[in-house]
C-alpha cells in the first residue's frame, strides 16, 4: 500500500509528450558540443590553466531549467487531479426489545456454577455489545413487568442497567403475557423497518391479566417478530431458597416450561422457539438470532477531484522566467 495517493490525470494522453523531453535534451547537448567561441585567440594553452568559474561549472543550468519547465507544462496539460473518496453509510437499524424473566425459578443452579439469571445476563450483555446501529430496550418481569432500560443506542448505559437486574424488585410469578405487552409498547413507536422481541423465560405463565397469545397477537398486529427462548434442564434441578426457619438451603424443583405456548408465540409472529439446557447452548442461541436479525447497511461512495494543473503551470512559468533572467545576466554570452 502506497503511503500517498497517486494523482488522477484527466487527460492522460498528454503524458505521451514526455517522450519529447529526452529528445530535447539530446538536441541541446548536440548543439552545445558544436558551439564555438566567437573570439579567436592565437593560443589557448594559457587559458586552460585558469580555474573554472561558477558560470562555467553551471553552464548547463539554463538547459535544465528549460527542460524542467517543459516537463511541468506537459504534466499540467494532462490535468492532474487529487482525489478524495467520500463514503456515505446509511444504516437501517433494527429495534430490539430484550425481555428477561427474573422470577425466583431463575435462581435454579442447573447452569453451574452460576444460576440461570446470571448466565442469561452475561449472554445478553455479549449480544448487546455485538450490535451496531440498533436501538435496544430491556424489559424484565416476574409477577409484574417493568422497563429496566428504554430504547437506546447507548449500549454502555444499557449494559450497566442490565448488570443491576436482580431478584425481588416486584412480586414473584411469571407474567409472560404482561411482559410481551410491555415489550410491544417499547417497540410500538419505533421507526425502524424491523422490530424484534427476544423473550427469555424458564417457566409457565401464572400471573398477569393478559394471556401470552393475546399479547402475541397485539405484537403481530404491529409487525413485531418474537423469538422465544426457554432455559433450564429437564427434570428436578437444584434451587437455592431462603427458608425463614433454616436459612438458605438448596431444594430440588422440577423444570416447567410451557413449550407448546412458546412455540405458538414464535410461530404466530414469524419468529422461532429455542431451548437452552446449558450456558453454551444459550450463547449459541443468541448468536443465531444475532445472525438472523442483522442491520441492513447501504453504502455509497463519491469521489471529489481537485485540480492541480495550475500549480504546475505556475512552477513552469517561474522556471522559464528564471532561465530568461539568468540568460541575460549571469550566463549572458559575448557576441
Amino acid at each position: 500500500m502506497l503511503p500517498f495517493a497517486l494523482p488522477h490525470f484527466h487527460s492522460p494522453w498528454a503524458l505521451w509528450l514526455l517522450l519529447l523531453v529526452p529528445l530535447l535534451a539530446w538536441d541541446a547537448a548536440r548543439r552545445e558540443g558544436k558551439r564555438r567561441a566567437s573570439i579567436r585567440f592565437p593560443a589557448t594553452a594559457g587559458l586552460r590553466q585558469l580555474p573554472a568559474t561558477w558560470s562555467q561549472k553551471l553552464r548547463h543550468v539554463l538547459i535544465v531549467l528549460r527542460l524542467t519547465a517543459v516537463t511541468l507544462l506537459i504534466l499540467a496539460l494532462a490535468r492532474p487531479q487529487s482525489s478524495e473518496s467520500l463514503e456515505e453509510m446509511n444504516a437501517l437499524g433494527i429495534d430490539i426489545a430484550l425481555v428477561l424473566d427474573v422470577s425466583t425459578s431463575m435462581k435454579t443452579m442447573d447452569f453451574r456454577p452460576r444460576n440461570r439469571l446470571t448466565v442469561a445476563k452475561q449472554v445478553l450483555e455479549d449480544f448487546v455489545m455485538g450490535r451496531k446501529h440498533d436501538r435496544i430496550s430491556l424489559v424484565v418481569f416476574s409477577g409484574r413487568s417493568y422497563t429496566q432500560c428504554p430504547p437506546t443506542l447507548d449500549y454502555d448505559v444499557l449494559v450497566q442497567l442490565l448488570r443491576q437486574v436482580d431478584f425481588g424488585r416486584v412480586e414473584d410469578g411469571t407474567a409472560i403475557g404482561t411482559a410481551i405487552l410491555n415489550g410491544t409498547n417499547r417497540l410500538r413507536g419505533a421507526g425502524a423497518k424491523s422490530k424484534v422481541m427476544i423473550l427469555l423465560t424458564d417457566g409457565v405463565n401464572n400471573a398477569g391479566e393478559v394471556s401470552p397469545l393475546t399479547a402475541a397477537r397485539a405484537a403481530k398486529a404491529l409487525g413485531i417478530k418474537i423469538y422465544t427462548v426457554g432455559v433450564g434442564k429437564d427434570g428436578d434441578q437444584p434451587l437455592e431458597v431462603d427458608d425463614p426457619m433454616f436459612g438458605k438451603r438448596v431444594v430440588m424443583v422440577p423444570t416447567q416450561i410451557d413449550e407448546p405456548m412458546m412455540r405458538d408465540i414464535a410461530a404466530l409472529t414469524g419468529g422461532r422457539y429455542f431451548r437452552a439446557q446449558n450456558p453454551k447452548a444459550l450463547a449459541a442461541i443468541y448468536a443465531s438470532i444475532d445472525k438472523l436479525e442483522r442491520t441492513e447497511i447501504k453504502t455509497s461512495t463519491h469521489t471529489r477531484y481537485g485540480e492541480l494543473f495550475m500549480k504546475l503551470a505556475w512552477a513552469a512559468l517561474l522556471l522559464l522566467l528564471a532561465e530568461i533572467v539568468l540568460a541575460q545576466t549571469r550566463f549572458r554570452k559575448a557576441p
